[in-house]
């Protein structure tokens, strides 16, 4: 189930609620019962280090802003590959 946060109008209280996507929104505060509205929250989800994108995803092609290494094209044993972007040399 999402987590949402939200933030109180009235006594600036901020909270996390988890609710179904197909709950209605929040609309009073649990503490002082003033009108909240749904906050934007920073994702958990991060890219960092080597990862998938030096795995072979990464394109190879050089355009503008991006970073000298290319990726190596994953190793394939048959030419079925060869229409694969990832094996594009």
């Amino acid at each position: 189930m999402p987590l949402y946060e939200y933030e109180c109008d009235t006594c600036s209280k901020v909270f996390e609620v988890q609710q179904r996507m197909a709950d209605a929104p929040l609309s009073d505060c649990p503490e002082c019962e003033g009108s909240v509205k749904k906050v934007m929250s920073m994702s958990s989800f991060q890219l960092k280090g080597g990862g998938w994108y030096a795995d072979g995803y990464a394109s190879t092609q050089k355009g503008a802003g991006s970073s000298s290494t290319s990726a190596t094209p994953p190793p394939c044993s048959s030419g079925a590959c060869a229409k694969c972007p990832a094996a594009a040399g």
